[in-house]
């Protein structure tokens, strides 16, 4: 099996939200649904000197731009009562089948990273398939060939690693890993560990 992964170097990403827009218009998601989501985490603070400016203390922050990570452990497949939740044998690329999906969010639920959101319309769980249709004809996932500074890449993650090296999933926001997630991460140069970070995830709600 070949096992297809995304790379992001974090040091690119400027939050520009490209990559997010490109796969929400192309397939015209509705305005509470998206595939990806690009966190800004930032910490620090601005103190006030004696003569009235304010100076950084610590200040820091960088994005993160998350998608399925189609796991190798993926726990929404192992947790899907209906079966919805597949992993295909042959691209490593998990998918859902709206035919079999019952919108129960179990896979929400158990998806550390919360790659799956709910159609209230159609009543099942949305999540990226790696744009697999694409991917299927030799093409390339919508987010990577939208990424105006190419901080996003997609391949057979073996190829990947050989490019950008083994990186580090465990960055704020992200969680520790648990479910091998098929990202290769190249932190950027302020990141923060998983669990250690002194910042936060400063997005408006609706943004995630």
């Amino acid at each position: 099996m070949t096992q297809y992964a995304f790379h992001l170097d974090g040091g690119k990403c400027t939050g520009c939200k490209t990559c997010q827009v490109a796969c929400k218009e192309t397939y015209r998601l509705p305005a509470t649904n998206l595939y990806r989501k690009v966190y800004s985490y930032q910490g620090g603070s601005w103190d006030a000197t004696a003569a009235g400016h304010y100076v950084p203390n610590g200040v820091f922050g960088y994005f993160i731009s998350l998608a399925c990570n189609h796991c190798t452990n993926a726990a929404c497949v192992e947790n899907c009562p209906t079966g919805a939740m597949q992993k295909d044998p042959d691209t490593g690329i998990v998918w859902t089948d709206h035919e079999v999906c019952i919108g129960c969010k179990t896979c929400q639920t158990a998806c550390p990273y919360k790659a799956s959101t709910f159609n209230e319309e159609e009543g099942y769980m949305l999540k990226c398939d790696m744009c697999r249709g694409e991917v299927a004809t030799g093409g390339k996932p919508i987010c990577v060939i939208g990424c105006p500074m190419r901080a996003l890449d997609f391949g057979p993650r073996e190829e990947l690693v050989e490019r950008y090296g083994e990186g580090d999933i465990e960055v704020e926001p992200l969680p520790q890993d648990t479910t091998g997630p098929n990202l290769i991460l190249t932190p950027h140069r302020n990141a923060q560990k998983s669990g250690v970070g002194t910042g936060s995830v400063v997005n408006l709600q609706e943004e995630l």
